[in-house]
């Protein structure tokens, strides 16, 4: 079993870079400046934000279904991130240093297996839950706060 995990675009996020705080606050957004590592894991190269990075908190729809299901939450975005995390069979640092929660749905938008996985045991739980022909993605959420971490899809 193959499977991808890709980081978000960054097309929605793109018009909140360089904006004020005052302007991103009436959108609903924080700016952070970085100051230790790790602590802020950015969503679109999926790594942890290195001391010096900007990175804007923001609430963002990732589970946009017609189920009950349906999330949103909190995640950090580096300001001015343009390069997508894209990999194959391959959990980057940024899930793997963290307990993460892996949902996984089925085309209908609705969860047939969940669980909890650490480091070295994450991949084999992904290919667990794809052994279920009937999970057609998975997302990936940091168990602690229960940020939307990533979208685990089959190659």
């Amino acid at each position: 079993m193959t499977f991808r995990i890709r980081g978000l675009t960054p097309d929605p996020f793109r018009k909140y870079y360089g904006l004020s705080d005052a302007a991103l606050a009436e959108q609903g957004v924080v700016r952070y400046h970085v100051d230790e590592q790790p602590g802020f894991p950015d969503r679109i190269t999926m790594q942890d934000l290195a001391p010096g990075d900007t990175a804007l908190l923001l609430n963002y729809e990732h589970l946009p279904v017609s189920s009950p299901y349906r999330s949103r939450h909190a995640i950090f975005v580096k300001e001015g991130a343009e390069t997508p995390y894209e990999a194959l069979d391959t959990v980057p640092d940024v899930m793997r240093r963290r307990i993460v929660a892996l949902r996984g749905f089925d085309d209908r938008g609705f969860i047939l297996d969940a669980d909890l996985a650490e480091g070295d045991a994450i991949q084999p739980l992904i290919l667990r839950l794809f052994d279920n022909p009937d999970i057609a993605w998975i997302h990936a959420h940091y168990a602690k706060r229960g940020c939307y971490s990533g979208l685990i899809e089959r190659a």
